[in-house]
Formats: structure tokens, C-alpha cells, sequence
């Protein structure tokens, strides 16, 4: 909001995210929010979220093609003085529009690799394309990965699996649901979606919450792990055949569930199970 005032209290909604982009590349503000690359260039999912929660408290206009304090939010912010935006806004001022999206591809062509427009406020510029033609995932990346969510935000999350080169998520939570923003099903599906990245849940393939409760050692999530295999996992041929299809058909597979660590999550030993059963190519690797 104290950068939306700074500029006046009017934004347009690809002027704003690309200036809160490059605000938050400063050394002082970096990861306040973090980026993906979307359609138009950088992008915070969780940036969006927040507006939606301001736009309820009456502190933003819901206005559909720009950020825009109201009277209320103008209230709000009215009093803070923040000098890092003032000198940030006085360095930015000169850009906006075109001008300004192809100066956030140029300084960091990550977040344009699946850029529409990029040729457009590019022209010309071989050398900015080029960068960004560098910085897409490559195709040698490993068939099956696991990923937890724990410690990340919706967008490193996705980031980390854009950079692995998975085009399937396959969520094996036995209830995809979270308390974190981005992690329960339907927003999860529709990040995936949004980076061409297919969803597919098997909650069969899952752990009832009930069995992980007390887990306070390895040992203990050894003996959960074991017991899983044993009980659970052994039944799920169907569900192991499934994945395999996919990776088969030339998708590349990231299995995930909440816990950070591998060998603390249930996923390994999905993963472990499709190398037992259809061979060592498909040895997974631990985001």
C-alpha cells in the first residue's frame, strides 16, 4: 500500500506488478513478496491474494484493471513516510508500459520465459532474447522428482518445479488441504494450471493424518514408513501404474505432499516403489 501511495495511489495491473516486482528486487525489500513467470512476465499469485483481502477491507478499489487506494486506504497510508519507495519511485519514474516490462526482462529473463510478449517489447533487442531463450528448463531433467511445501511459498514452489522440468504434479496427500496460502487443492490445481503444469491428485496413495501423530524421531517415521509399505502401499499397483504411464507418455512426474524433507514424507517411498517396480531410469531425485 506505502508503494501504491508513492505512486500516486493509481497503478494499472501490469505497471504495479512489474514496479512491486523490481521493488522487491532491492536489497532491503527482497522476497517481501516472490515471482513467478506468467503470461506477461513476473507474477505474485500471493500479491493478488492480499489485494482481495484489501479490496474486503474497503483499503483498494475493486477495480478489475487497476491497484487503486480508496479514501479509506488513502487514510491509512496517508501518515507513513517510507523513504526506500520515495527513492525507488523518483528511480522508476520514467518507466511504465512496455518500457517498463522489457526492462524487468532484460534485468532478470527468468520471469519471461513464457512470456507473450516478449518479442513485442523486445524487438530487437537479440541479446535480451537470447537471455531469455537461456534461461528456459532444458529437457534433461529426471523422470520423477518429489517436492515438499513445507518452507516455501506458492510461488518458489512453483518455481522450483518449472526449473525441474515437471509438466505433472501428482499430489499423493491423503486430504490436500492447508492452512498455507496456495497449498489446498483448487488454488494448487490453479497455479499448477496457470505454469502449464497438469494437476492430478491420488489420495489413495496417501497417509491418514491419525498415523502421524507422536512422530518425534526418524525411528519413528521408519516405523510409520514401513508399516505404509507394508499395508498400504503394496495395494496400490493401480496408482503406481498410473504415474508410470505418464512418465511413459513423456511427462515428467513431481510426486508431493507437506514435509520438506524426503525421508521425512511418505513420498519417498512412493518414489522408491516405481524404481522397484519399473526400473532404475526412474530414480527419483528431492527437490
Amino acid at each position: 500500500m506505502r508503494l501504491l501511495k508513492g505512486l500516486g495511489g493509481l497503478a494499472t495491473n501490469l505497471d504495479f506488478q512489474k514496479l512491486l516486482f523490481l521493488y522487491c528486487q532491492e536489497p532491503s525489500t527482497k522476497n517481501i513478496y516472490e515471482f513467478v513467470p506468467y503470461k506477461f512476465g513476473a507474477f505474485s499469485f500471493t500479491s493478488y491474494a492480499d489485494r482481495r483481502k484489501l479490496v474486503s477491507y474497503d483499503l483498494l478499489a475493486n477495480d478489475e484493471h487497476h491497484w487503486r487506494l480508496t479514501n479509506k486506504g488513502e487514510t491509512f497510508v496517508g501518515g507513513m513516510q517510507d523513504l526506500l519507495v520515495a527513492a525507488f519511485v523518483a528511480r522508476t519514474n520514467a518507466l511504465r508500459g512496455d518500457a517498463l516490462v522489457a526492462e524487468t526482462y532484460r534485468q532478470f529473463p527468468y520471469y519471461a520465459i513464457k512470456s507473450e510478449i516478449a518479442q513485442r517489447v523486445l524487438c530487437g533487442d537479440k541479446a535480451a532474447l537470447r537471455s531469455i531463450r537461456s534461461s528456459r528448463p532444458t529437457g534433461r531433467h529426471p523422470r520423477i522428482t518429489t517436492i515438499g511445501y513445507e518452507g516455501r511459498t506458492l510461488e518458489s514452489y512453483l518455481n522450483d518445479l518449472t526449473r525441474s522440468g515437471a509438466t505433472v504434479l501428482c499430489d499423493v496427500r491423503r486430504n490436500p488441504i492447508s492452512r498455507k496460502y496456495g497449498f489446498s487443492k483448487a488454488t494448487l490445481e490453479t497455479g499448477c494450471e496457470r505454469m502449464g503444469i497438469r494437476y492430478e491428485h491420488l489420495p489413495e496413495l496417501g497417509i491418514s493424518s491419525e498415523e502421524r501423530q507422536n512422530l518425534k524421531t526418524q525411528q519413528d517415521y521408519d516405523a510409520l514408513f514401513a508399516n505404509y509399505e507394508k499395508n498400504s502401499l503394496s495395494r496400490q499397483e493401480h496408482s503406481l501404474t498410473k504415474i508410470y504411464h505418464w512418465m511413459q507418455a513423456g511427462d515428467r512426474v513431481a510426486l508431493t505432499c507437506y514435509e520438506r524433507e524426503a525421508h521425512q514424507c511418505h513420498r519417498h517411498c512412493v518414489a522408491e516403489a516405481i524404481e522397484r517396480q519399473f526400473g532404475k531410469e526412474f530414480v527419483a531425485k528431492h527437490l
